[in-house]
């Protein structure tokens, strides 16, 4: 009888998941919520003149005759980023900013003073990649121009001359110069970062010097006619909740439009790990240090709201991404790291995060756009792949600028050893054509999960993509670039207002229904 019984709880036990070892979760729309819009600025992109993101990234000059190009810019960049819809991109830095000295990188390319690159690598550049190269090059993108501006080694009237460089539109030194250079218009730059990383590489400031100094530099920054500048302070280092309060509390809010926070996915800053042929101990150190930044918006949030319940300054997320150990054999100083699906899983989770919070976080800079840190394209000479990260980008943009449709999801958990993290990360959107968008991470990188999704009201089709892969390690190469790209998913049945979906391990899925 025993043996029976046993045989019993063991069938019993089998019943409750698939033959693929699926587990259960629950997923429901939660309607009667406030209408909020997932700015399409959380998608933004960072270009530092670090490694090889600047210069045999985006730029391989003008007299390139092996690859096609734009006025030095590849076109082949030009069209991925495109089809990405990035919103907005930052330059120069990152660290590089507070050394960079703009009218180095204007007129004569010929004439331009090189300059030392102290931060990446101490290689030397001939500023040939300036104002009018990245901001024309913005233009072809069709993407709005973040600017860093030099407050660490800089001035005031550098800045102000910069902003009425690339800004006015009337009888002025600035204007004069800029017609000179060959554009009579000008750009029309909305987005300005006020430094970058003051408590580091920015200066190493307190935080209460450097929110007078923001107030400073600030003040001469004119705004253009009809078009306010949006300045953006440089804020706090992931959990430094201290450097919020004192900004908060020290920089009139009319004076300031976002505040700034970074983050990168990394285990440990002194050994961070390999970027391919990880361990799942190492792949699930890297996921917590990702999921941390739910804790890290709501906690700065709250201090935010502290000073500013209205929620007129926004969280700017302008650096996050995963961070390893550089590729053997490559500059320690270029950041040079391969992308796989571990990268993916960070994407898709973070992007769900910052869609649950934006009420505040209304913009954020994924770093960077090539060839460094968790980068959406990798290039080498002629060739260029794109990303697992690139993908997932591509695949969310169905909600940039959406109405976002609060989700309540009860998730089972992805274990390794005693410690758990959540495994299912989700995210919801309705389009302006009334089309609802679900996105859908499992980062358990071994169980597949069964999701029952409770919808409000029903809908009459599905469909769906997924980027998945083998294994969690599995990257695209120069060699086999299409190894991981998006497929058509079949895994989403409805069932009245219920929708029955089947998450592979290591996936992210994005859901149409209509």
């Amino acid at each position: 009888m025993k043996k029976y019984f046993v045989l019993y709880c063991l069938l019993l036990a089998l019943a409750s998941q698939s033959t693929f070892g699926q587990s259960q979760a629950k997923l429901s729309l939660q309607p009667g919520t406030p209408q909020l819009t997932i700015n399409k600025h959380i998608y933004g992109n960072f270009a530092e003149h670090l490694g090889k993101c600047i210069y045999g990234g985006f730029y391989v000059g003008e007299n390139n005759t092996k690859i096609p190009h734009t006025n030095g810019v590849r076109n082949d960049v030009v069209a991925a980023l495109k089809k990405l819809k990035i919103p907005n991109l930052r330059w120069p830095g990152g660290c590089f900013a507070d050394t960079y000295h703009w009218k180095d990188g204007i007129g004569p390319k010929d004439k331009r003073p090189a300059i030392v690159n102290r931060w990446w690598g101490g290689v030397t550049e001939d500023n040939s990649f300036g104002t009018h190269d990245f901001l024309n090059m913005c233009e072809l993108i069709g993407t709005e121009p973040y600017l860093a501006a030099n407050v660490g080694s800089g001035t005031v009237a550098e800045l102000t001359d910069w902003v009425q460089y690339v800004n006015f539109d009337g009888v002025s030194p600035m204007s004069k110069l800029r017609a000179e250079n060959g554009r009579e218009k000008p750009w029309k730059v909305k987005f300005w970062g006020v430094g970058n990383e003051a408590w580091g590489c920015g200066g190493n400031m307190k935080p209460e010097h450097y929110a007078n100094i923001y107030r400073q530099y600030a003040t001469f920054m004119a705004d253009s006619p009809g078009q306010p500048l949006y300045k953006i302070a440089s804020g706090a280092s992931s959990s430094d909740y201290n450097w919020t309060e004192v900004l908060m509390r020290d920089i009139p809010h009319n004076m300031v439009s976002g505040l700034a926070l970074h983050h990168y996915s990394v285990i440990d800053w002194n050994k961070k790990g390999p970027a391919t042929g990880f361990s799942e101990e190492t792949y699930f150190r890297t996921m917590k240090s990702a999921l941390f930044m739910e804790e890290l918006i709501t906690k700065h949030t709250a201090i935010m709201d502290k000073y500013d319940p209205q929620k007129r300054v926004d969280l700017i997320v302008d650096e996050w991404g995963g961070w390893y150990d550089v590729e053997p054999g490559t500059n320690p100083g270029f950041l040079y790291q391969q992308n796989t699906m571990r990268d993916a899983m960070i994407a898709g989770a973070t992007l769900n995060i910052f869609h649950k919070h934006c009420d505040r976080v209304r913009m954020a800079n994924l770093a960077q756009s090539i060839n460094v840190l968790q980068a959406v394209i990798l290039t080498n000479e002629e060739k260029m792949i794109l990303t697992p990260t690139y993908h997932v980008l591509e695949m969310y943009n169905v909600h940039q600028d959406a109405t976002l449709l609060p989700l309540e999801l009860q998730t089972v958990d992805y274990t390794f050893g005693t410690d758990k993290l959540p495994a299912i990360s989700a995210s919801a959107s309705k389009d302006k054509n009334g089309v609802i968008h679900i996105s859908l991470v499992n980062i358990d990188p071994k169980k597949a999960q069964d999701i029952t999704l409770t919808l409000d009201g029903k809908a009459t089709a599905v469909t769906g993509r997924i980027l998945a892969s083998a294994t969690m390690t599995d990257h695209n190469t120069f060699e086999n670039p299409e190894k991981i790209k998006p497929a058509a998913f079949k895994g989403a049945q409805l069932k009245g207002n219920n929708l029955q979906v089947k998450l592979p391990a290591c996936s992210v899925v994005v859901l149409e229904l209509k």
